[in-house]
């Protein structure tokens, strides 16, 4: 070996960079978050748009709801819209995203109520505009607690100037919407059944329910005949021993028995006729008696009711069933004041089933959709016994004023008092307890009831007179056509659902009995009834009128005294007229946001119509759903053209997030932990279409993929140092490696672009992510730090590396800016440091087309796949400590099994250039054919390792001959020439 040791460290172009490989987001990310306020990141990407007259891409963003911190599924829906638009931006769009926010509803009221109810307060007592300015305030405190929370994730957009609902302006167009409907004939007053809460004295949509496991009583009653079928000549039986039978219930609803109107029975169910043989001590079963049941069913009714023995007498065919009727279990009930001295139909239903039960289900219309859907099909009587605070009407025999839920949500006096009427009856069979998924609120988390109500529904079956029949006449119509037709679906699933859905579902309820919202602007003529054609007021003056009385004072001004006069003043008499104080459902609110901000704002949609609704799969329920109907209802079709569903978040174990368990994850935490940007690469990481996990566990393993990505930008910026336009190499002048690179870079161009139009985040961050490990730190890197450390400065190899690192710099920064905004701010600023520049200005740049070479690529394959091998075979000198470094090595690689291979790329000498310095190794010989006096079993290659002859150039390291043969002592040709 050469003893001079001369110490040529500082000749060699080490890497120089400030970028720091210590991140520290948490502390770092608010400063940029700060800046990009200052020079107004997001204005001036709109005054680019309209100087380069760039497409529009509209995100219209799904309201949150005005109320708590951020959960981290809010940050989900936020990092994954903040992805789209920069993305769409970057690829040449103009993405527009105004953020907006949901302001009226139960959750505010709710909270306004349990600070009254803790100062002693009843809030029927205050003015009802002083208690909704309450809720307006109360709102507008948690959009700024919410706006800072958002922002703090990265997220672009019109901060400083958001969409609220209660907006005048925007609760004007929701009022003006609503008219619509008055106006086309779709909206009217109907008396159903809908889901009411107790608690919250209010109907609630399906949106606002959840199910929990909940015990119910459950009964066991008898109802007799009070006339049967006429008997014939053969069979005398079918009059006598049906009029000594009884057909037994069974519900797990005992309060709503004093509203039974029906029993209904399934013409398709095999039913019996059986006879009590011997009972059970405390059985309420007599020996003797007849029970008509479902066969398949009998012998556990039997066993509830402690029946030890019977015998099945006969079937009974339902030609005998459907002439019975029935007293009503408490006709001639002590008490009763003849309220219920009426007789029960026995009807048919599909909807009856013999899986649980008796196969007779007991039907009060006014307490369930089925019980509903049979009353208007036999026409049975609607009763109103049930009042707001879920208690019976004051005047109800036996059981007046007691509830069936109470003000806390508890279960009240009404279930019992039933059982025991009907035990004194002798109606009751058998009880007991069962639990079982029950509705609850997901507000109060109190159990609801179906309770028959006055309530305003939107007809979505109705023909509409609206000039807007494209897509259909009536509002589903119109729904499924766009469903099918106008509107593309991430994930596919997502148009199934939301299709099935509108398919089944019933008229659109839209009034609610609160407080905070925007009232349905409506009147009634006074002593009309809901099916006269004059009974709803519909004229455009009168709208006109409110429309302009709400832009200028707010929804409150339809509260203030005298307003109906006002508004009806000279257009028709006030007193024939009532005015409507129940306020709209907030899903109609946010349905409508479309009307107020797509069509009516500067940064709307020139057609009204949105690129992209975005908001989790819940929605296809809720938001999408709601739109939908608005929008076909006003519009005449879908308010967007594309929709994308993300699932929900789970803990590492799968589990659904709840803080009882504690097994939640705050988004702040993780923010104060790792910084935005990781909480960003996650969601990257993630496949947003099914429920995302998170934990401790999945961070860890996401900071480790940010370091490693990190690294990679370090090494850019370390050998970018001092680079300068004049020192630029083009394409064609450049080594085989570097023309791969950009290959490469073409390849991923495409790829890239694609998958963020498909809004596919994890196929384009794992790409990346493995473009930049394996590609380039793991290959290009690793091959030219040689050239870059050693090269003289001027040297054409380096000066084609350096332009390639400026490009792949270029290409990354923008690739990866919509995902990790902060760090690639970071990287963009560390290079080019400037007062008001910003990666988030610059869009991805266009790909030449001489890049893309396929050939090379396939030829670049194939030498990875030698190198591999070199490598390998090196590896094992290593192990065995007999080299330290691949530079020792010149080995010979023998093309034996694919001999022909290197002909496919230009021959065994075109092939192998430079190849020593592709494997990192000093030398390298490669041959054709086997390896002489080796037994070779058919292998592709083989390594035959060698030792690299010559000495070690100090300043490069690899081992030539010509080492100490130059004017700079201990250097190889290339080094001496580098110090001149």
């Amino acid at each position: 070996m050469c003893a001079d040791t001369t110490d040529y460290s500082n000749t060699v172009f080490l890497p120089e960079t400030d970028f720091p490989m210590r991140a520290g987001l948490p502390a770092r990310e608010p400063d940029w978050l700060a800046r990009w306020e200052k020079i107004g990141v997001y204005d001036r990407l709109r005054e680019k748009a309209v100087a380069d007259a760039r497409t529009p891409f509209t995100l219209h963003d799904g309201p949150p709801y005005a109320n708590g911190h951020l959960h981290i599924g809010h940050a989900l829906n936020k990092i994954l819209k903040d992805m789209v638009v920069r993305s769409q931006q970057m690829m040449g769009k103009d993405a527009r995203y105004v953020p907006g926010w949901d302001c009226h509803g139960l959750p505010i009221e709710w909270k306004i109520e349990e600070q009254y109810r803790a100062k002693g307060l009843n809030k029927d007592d205050v003015d009802v505009v002083a208690f909704r300015q309450e809720c307006r305030k109360f709102a507008e405190g948690w959009i700024d607690v919410q706006r800072s929370e958002f922002k703090r994730l990265g997220v672009t957009g019109k901060w400083e100037k958001p969409y609220l609902t209660m907006d005048y302006h925007a609760e004007a167009v929701i009022a003006d919407e609503f008219m619509k409907f008055v106006s086309n004939g779709s909206l009217y007053q109907g008396s159903k059944p809908v889901m009411w809460s107790p608690v919250e004295k209010t109907a609630l949509a399906e949106a606002e329910i959840e199910y929990h496991d909940h015990t119910s009583h459950t009964i066991w009653v008898r109802f007799k005949p009070h006339s049967v079928p006429q008997h014939n000549d053969t069979d005398l039986r079918t009059h006598e021993d049906l009029r000594q039978a009884s057909v037994v219930i069974w519900t797990t609803t005992p309060w709503t028995i004093p509203q039974n109107r029906a029993i209904a029975f399934n013409p398709t169910i095999q039913y019996g006729l059986y006879e009590v043989a011997e009972v059970a001590e405390n059985s309420t079963a007599k020996a003797g008696e007849l029970l008509v049941l479902a066969n398949k069913l009998a012998e556990g009714v039997m066993s509830a009711a402690k029946v030890t023995q019977f015998v099945k007498r006969r079937d009974v065919p339902a030609v005998q069933l459907e002439q019975m009727d029935f007293a009503h279990p408490y006709r001639g009930i002590e008490g009763g004041d003849s309220e219920w001295d009426y007789n029960v139909p026995m009807i048919a239903g599909d909807h009856v089933t013999d899986d649980a039960g008796t196969g007779f289900v007991h039907t009060a219309p006014s307490h369930g959709d089925d019980d509903y859907q049979m009353g208007l099909k036999f026409q049975l009587p609607m009763t109103y016994n049930v009042e707001a605070d879920g208690s019976y009407r004051a005047d109800l025999p036996l059981f007046g004023g007691q509830f069936i839920i109470n003000a806390e949500g508890k279960e009240g006096a009404a279930n019992v008092s039933n059982i025991k009427a009907l035990h004194a009856q002798g109606a009751l069979l058998a009880k007991g307890k069962v639990k079982h998924s029950y509705p609850h609120s997901w507000r109060s988390k109190a159990p609801v009831i179906y309770r028959n109500t006055p309530q305003w529904f939107v007809a979505i079956d109705k023909p509409l007179d609206d000039g807007m029949s494209t897509y259909g006449e009536t509002i589903r119509q119109r729904a499924l056509n766009s469903i099918n037709q106008l509107v593309t679906w991430t994930p596919i699933a997502g148009r199934n659902r939301l299709h099935s859905m509108i398919e089944a579902r019933p008229d659109w309820v839209l009034s609610r009995q609160r407080a905070w919202g925007v009232p349905l602007t409506c009147f009634t003529k006074v002593g009309a009834k809901p099916t006269d054609a004059d009974f709803l007021l519909r004229n455009q003056d009168v709208n006109a009128r409110i429309k302009e009385a709400f832009e200028a004072e707010g929804a409150d001004v339809w509260y203030v005294q005298g307003f109906k006069e006002k508004m009806l003043h000279g257009i028709v008499d006030p007193s024939q007229y009532n005015q409507v104080f129940d306020v709209l459902d907030v899903w109609f609110d946010s349905g409508s946001t479309h009307a107020f901000v797509l069509r009516d704002r500067e940064d709307g949609s020139s057609d009204g119509i949105a690129d992209l609704y975005l908001e989790g799969t819940d929605q296809h329920r809720g938001w999408f759903h709601s739109s939908m109907l608005q929008a076909c209802g006003t519009k005449g079709r879908a308010p967007y053209r594309g929709v994308l569903t993300h699932g929900f978040t789970l803990d590492e174990k799968g589990m659904k997030m709840s803080k009882s368990v504690g097994n939640t994850v705050a988004p702040q935490a993780v923010i104060d932990e790792y910084g935005a940007d990781i909480l960003r690469l996650w969601v990257a990481l993630s496949d947003y279409t099914v429920d995302l996990r998170i934990g401790k566990e999945i961070l860890k393993g996401v900071a480790d993929s940010y370091r490693r990505l990190r690294n990679t930008m370090r090494f850019l910026l370390g050998n970018l140092a001092g680079f300068s336009e004049a020192e630029k190499v083009a394409h064609a002048d450049m080594p085989e490696l570097e023309q791969w690179v950009l290959h490469r870079l073409a390849e991923l161009d495409a790829e890239v672009r694609a998958g963020y139009a498909r809004y596919d985040f994890q196929g384009v961050f794992q790409k990346l992510f493995t473009f930049a490990t394996t590609d380039l730190s793991a290959i290009y890197f690793d091959i030219r730090k040689d050239c870059l450390y050693c090269d003289p400065a001027d040297s054409q190899r380096r000066r084609a590396a350096r332009t390639v690192l400026d490009i792949v710099f270029h290409r990354l920064t923008t690739w990866l800016a919509p995902v990790l905004v902060f760090t690639m701010e970071e990287v963009w600023l560390c290079r080019f440091p400037s007062e008001d520049s910003s990666v988030h200005l610059v869009d991805m740049s266009e790909t030449p087309a001489e890049w893309l070479n396929p050939d090379l690529g396939a030829m670049m394959d194939y030498k990875r796949l030698v190198r591999k091998d070199v490598t390998e075979a090196i590896e094992v000198y290593r192990v065995k400590k007999e080299i330290g470094s691949s530079l020792e090595a010149s080995p010979i690689v023998y093309f034996a099994g694919d001999s022909a291979m290197p002909d496919q790329f230009g021959g065994l000498e075109a092939f192998g250039k430079d190849f020593a310095e592709f494997c990192i190794t000093s030398g390298i010989e490669l041959k054709i054919g086997q390896p002489p006096g080796v037994e070779y079993a058919g292998m592709a290659r083989y390594i035959q390792y060698r030792a690299a002859p010559g000495e070690k150039c100090q300043r490069c390291w690899r081992i030539l001959p010509d080492v100490g043969s130059h004017k700079h002592p201990g250097t190889c040709k290339r080094c001496n020439d580098a110090l001149g």
